[in-house]
């Protein structure tokens, strides 16, 4: 740990990165439709760009995993994903569809170090006596970042066009690059490291074998998948109960704030919650939030149930976090990140692709299918109980010299 980069320095660049991560995809939405005039077109640069994110994930994981510098790879990655969005930008209506969807998807393989890249590289910045108040505001970036990301590129779009939102999103993720870069190098020195595939493998088999991150994970991929339906739904329940479809933007506006003060909260008495219990209980506010949603028609219902949806969805989050620093083995910490983030990313994918079709034939029937998304995600987690540990054992905190 280099007491030379501060915990607020790691904050602005994360949440630099992931404020222009979550604008990418809608921001690219928003730029295919302008200028080709088909929805069909624009949904498939975004699948593109999202999809292929599963794919990335472990690899960049396991490198960042192999390096004596991960800061200067995931500055790299942030550089990378930045250019390659602005190839799709300068692209889009000047190629054929399918030369800038391989470019989107080529894009997407470097998602992943956006979100997991940084959260890995969190307990070298602090001391593990302040590791639960650091997770819990790296959790209040991200937090923030998902629902308000879409929403800011929805006014930025409207106020200035959509080719306007995508350079922000740009601008935000490259702006993160020098923070990444000077990122503390690992405490130990490292040992000699296998064959990569090799080591991929070991990854995956750390998520399934350990009952912790197995639930974790497995909780937070489905329950993603239920977030996303209600993403591509809240423009039309923003013109069906209000009138408006901007008023969309202002309802994840209305859910971000909702997070970020229940993760602000959080931050400030770590320790409130075990973080099992509040996975669990976060994931049946999402869907208590969600159903509501589906089953009135009154505007100040609805605002009240995304609040209570994202009272749920900001502590989800920082719980995820905290089980994955907890139980993530050593050297493999950014793998195990990466890889979630992976997979809650295909989550989010599958959601917004049932979403599409099921919200233009019956917009609760939508929001009541995202809602069962979340109790089938808050049953998953009850059958994948934690058997390793008994429910009065604390859990290990990380520290950067255990930390890879």
């Amino acid at each position: 740990m280099s007491s030379r980069y501060s915990l607020g320095g790691y904050l602005a660049g994360a949440t630099s990165a992931r404020v222009g991560d979550e604008m990418s995809g809608p921001a690219l939405l928003l730029v295919g439709l302008a200028a080709t005039g088909s929805v069909t077109t624009a949904s498939v640069l975004l699948t593109a760009l999202t999809a292929t994110a599963a794919l990335g994930g472990p690899v960049l994981g396991a490198l960042l995993d192999r390096s004596a510098r991960p800061g200067r790879v995931l500055a790299l990655t942030l550089a990378g994903y930045a250019t390659g969005l602005a190839i799709v930008l300068t692209s889009v209506g000047h190629l054929p569809v399918a030369v800038v969807a391989l470019v989107a998807a080529l894009t997407g393989l470097l998602n992943p170090a956006v979100a997991g890249g940084w959260t890995a590289q969190l307990p070298r910045v602090v001391p593990s006596e302040r590791f639960g108040r650091a997770n819990g505001l790296d959790a209040l970036t991200f937090g923030a970042a998902s629902p308000a990301g879409p929403a800011l590129a929805g006014l930025v779009a409207t106020a200035a066009g959509a080719p306007t939102a995508m350079i922000v999103a740009i601008v935000a993720v490259a702006a993160s690059a020098p923070a990444a870069i000077r990122l503390p190098p690992p405490g130990a020195q490292r040992g000699k490291r296998g064959v990569l595939r090799t080591e991929l493998a070991t990854g995956f088999r750390a998520i399934v074998t350990n009952r912790p991150l197995l639930r974790a994970t497995s909780t937070s991929m489905v329950s993603f998948a239920g977030v996303g339906m209600f993403i591509v739904c809240a423009p039309l329940l923003g013109e069906q109960r209000f009138g408006s479809a901007n008023t969309g933007a202002l309802l994840l506006a209305a859910l971000a704030a909702a997070a970020v003060s229940a993760n602000a909260v959080l931050a400030r008495k770590p320790g409130l919650l075990r973080p099992g219990t509040m996975l669990l209980g976060s994931t049946v506010l999402l869907c208590a939030g969600l159903l509501l949603t589906a089953l009135t028609t009154s505007p100040v219902i609805v605002v009240g149930a995304v609040l209570l949806a994202g009272i749920g969805e900001g502590p989800q989050l920082t719980a995820l976090f905290a089980i994955r620093h907890q139980h993530a083995p050593d050297g493999m910490r950014a793998q195990i990140f990466t890889t979630g983030a992976s997979l809650k990313i295909a989550g989010f994918a599958a959601g917004t692709a049932v979403a599409g079709p099921l919200a233009a034939m019956s917009l609760p029937a939508c929001l009541a299918v995202a809602a069962g998304f979340e109790a089938l995600a808050a049953l998953l987690f009850l059958c994948l109980p934690d058997t390793r540990r008994g429910r009065n054992e604390r859990p290990r905190r990380p520290s950067p010299e255990r930390a890879v």
